[in-house]
């Protein structure tokens, strides 16, 4: 029997070393760990700042959905309020004191109109009665304009209707008359 040459196994190559980077010294990795806080930290105070900014802007917003929620209600309850007023004002005091039902009947609609100012007031809605004051398109609307010499021109010269507000908010303009410049005098020549 012949024996064959036995195989070695072939040498193994040793793997080739990479050369390994050397760790960072203490102060780089502790400058490159502050870095990251620093980033995290400013992270950290922008997203406290944005929920402290939502908290507030939810806190308004329910603060003027409380303080307006009214305002449709209101816009329609000054129609009433402009109707007993009127009817307050129609019933003269004379008349009052001709016969019972006309005094009860005025004295019922002036505790109601009383009672419905004293609403009104509660919520924040006043009148805007600007007779003599400066025209504002943000609270009055003019119908007409009218020629007066003798005051200012843009100046309130009647109330057609009165307007109203709920806090800040306009709820209906009060409808008026406007002065405007005259026309000067024209003066024709007789002299020909």
């Amino acid at each position: 029997m012949t024996s064959s040459p036995k195989s070695e196994p072939a040498p193994e190559t040793a793997p080739q070393e990479q050369p390994q980077e050397a760790p960072p010294s203490p102060e780089t990795r502790i400058a490159e760990l502050e870095a990251e806080a620093a980033k995290y930290k400013d992270q950290w105070i922008r997203a406290l700042a944005e929920t402290d900014n939502i908290r507030k802007r939810a806190e308004r917003d329910q603060q003027e959905t409380g303080k307006y929620a009214v305002t449709a209600f209101a816009r329609d309850m000054v129609s009433v309020l402009e109707n007993l007023k009127r009817a307050s004002e129609n019933i003269p005091p004379e008349k009052r004191g001709e016969g019972e039902l006309l005094r009860t009947l005025g004295e019922g609609v002036d505790l109601t109109l009383q009672e419905l100012l004293g609403i009104f007031e509660k919520y924040g809605i006043r009148r805007i009665d600007p007779l003599g004051e400066k025209f504002d398109h943000n609270f009055h609307q003019a119908v007409v304009q009218v020629e007066r010499g003798d005051i200012a021109p843009g100046t309130v010269v009647q109330v057609v209707q009165a307007g109203y507000v709920i806090g800040d908010r306009l709820l209906r303009p009060a409808m008026v008359a406007v002065s405007k410049q005259g026309e000067p005098e024209k003066k024709v020549d007789t002299s020909a």
